[in-house]
């Protein structure tokens, strides 16, 4: 049971340090049984749904670790979504308590007028701990890139196999510190790197949210051995003024993931003596499935690596990537299969496997298009379009053509210098004709998750707009 971490930590080991803040683990288990009692208190039974709203926080952990015991479910919500669709996940959850950080508590309490601010301390006498592995201890609704958002049922079982595949991704040990700076509210800011480092003693330097200038301070000052990073996040670091001299030599590697990594980012950790170890995975497996190890990070630079210490994974006919372990989903909220009858997930993804026995992401189904009967991944148009004249950033989609169905279209963000024709003219060549884009839409910015993943409904409205 996953609420016996801090509970089997040495007592006056640092757990997580927050601004100023250290919270050692004596402290962290005492919070969790306090804050146990205190949700009890409130009526919050077996099975219930507590919701917290706020930057990442000390106190997400503490009522992670809280709900475990109660064998209750956190429900993390994502800050940046406006108060209709946060209102729909707390009804469609059927949350019975929202829990806010002082930032976020005003919009808490329009939300829900009982909303708690988790600043003003737990009170309330010790409760018997109930949880059990078989229990849900997270709801966590997906990004809702392609429409409603589906809340993911993940046990505190699958929690505590998605840490060992964590520890033995990273070769974690209790002396390591994890620099945390991507969301909690999402699995891979929770549980990469984060809850993994919490199951073994390790201590989490933890941010409120992504900031350059407090990276390289953390970098410098605290010395973190590992970091979780998104492609936007290694490109905000590698752009910055700062990054020449910064004092990345703590790292001994930092995991990426949540979307296709392009090369030159990675090339720039592994110039600065980084390796970049990529992981895979969805928010339905908790959520690592394959990953690299730092050697063959260096070794294969763009790889998703291999399954996971304990993980199945294989291919379909149609090149899907299926995934089956012990950190898959139990089901979707409130009671809705996920798994086929062999326990197998369909990730929705398209990947491969060379002959060393690497695997490699190629693009998600739902991004392919079909264009006269052919398939095209935006993504590895994507890759050319990156190198593209004139394009700060961009994106490919398709959209509706009388003749082929669908056609690919380059959404992108102008640098100096940029020409539709230019644009046009870097696929020649490149690409085979059918995949090159027939047309350029310029925005002012690509419309993107908290993590940084472009939103495809988004992306396809703007590519149906004449360029």
């Amino acid at each position: 049971m996953i609420w016996q971490w801090p509970e089997r930590a040495e007592a006056g080991t640092p757990a997580l340090r927050f601004g100023e803040q250290v919270m050692r683990y004596g402290a962290l288990a005492a919070q969790a049984r306090a804050c146990a009692a205190a949700l009890a208190a409130r009526g919050v039974r077996r099975g219930d749904r507590v919701a917290f709203l706020g930057a990442n926080h000390p106190q997400q952990l503490v009522l992670l670790f809280a709900c475990a015991r109660l064998g209750a479910m956190l429900l993390p919500l994502n800050w940046r979504l406006a108060g209709p669709e946060l209102g729909f996940i707390l009804a469609d959850a059927g949350a019975a308590l929202l829990c806010a950080t002082p930032e976020f508590l005003a919009a808490a309490q329009a939300l829900r007028a009982d909303a708690l601010d988790v600043e003003a301390g737990w009170d309330g006498s010790d409760v018997p701990a109930l949880g059990t592995a078989e229990d849900a201890v997270l709801l966590v609704y997906t990004s809702g890139t392609t429409g409603r958002p589906k809340g993911a049922v993940l046990t505190q079982q699958a929690l505590a196999v998605n840490a060992l595949n964590g520890v033995d991704m990273h070769r974690m040990t209790s002396a390591d510190r994890v620099l945390t700076v991507l969301p909690l509210f999402h699995v891979g800011g929770l549980n990469i790197q984060t809850t993994p480092a919490l199951s073994i003693g390790a201590e989490v330097l933890l941010l409120p949210r992504f900031d350059p200038a407090a990276f390289f301070a953390h970098c410098a000052t605290a010395r973190p051995t590992l970091t979780l990073l998104v492609p936007a996040v290694m490109q905000a670091l590698v752009t910055h003024p700062d990054w020449g001299g910064a004092a990345l030599g703590s790292l001994r590697a930092i995991g990426a993931g949540s979307s296709d990594v392009p090369l030159p980012l990675i090339q720039a950790f592994h110039a600065r003596g980084i390796p970049v170890q990529q992981v895979y995975g969805a928010t339905e497996t908790c959520p690592i499935a394959l990953y690299q190890s730092a050697e063959e990070a260096l070794a294969a630079p763009g790889s998703i690596g291999r399954p996971g210490l304990h993980v199945a994974a294989r291919l379909s006919p149609a090149g899907e990537i299926l995934v089956r372990g012990g950190n898959t989903l139990r089901h979707y909220w409130p009671a809705t299969q996920a798994l086929d009858a062999d326990g197998w997930f369909a990730t929705g993804d398209i990947g491969s496997v060379d002959a060393a026995g690497r695997w490699w992401f190629t693009d998600r189904l739902k991004h392919v298009i079909i264009s006269g009967g052919e398939n095209i991944y935006p993504a590895e148009v994507e890759r050319v379009l990156r190198d593209a004249p004139g394009v700060l950033e961009g994106a490919i989609c398709g959209r509706a053509d009388a003749r082929w169905g669908e056609v690919p279209v380059a959404v992108v963000v102008p640098a100096p210098g940029f020409s539709r024709d230019a644009v046009l003219a870097h696929f020649r060549g490149q690409l085979a004709r059918f995949k090159q884009p027939h047309d350029v839409v310029v925005v002012d910015a690509l419309p993107r998750t908290a993590l940084g993943k472009v939103e495809l409904m988004a992306l396809r409205k703007l590519a149906a707009i004449s360029g």
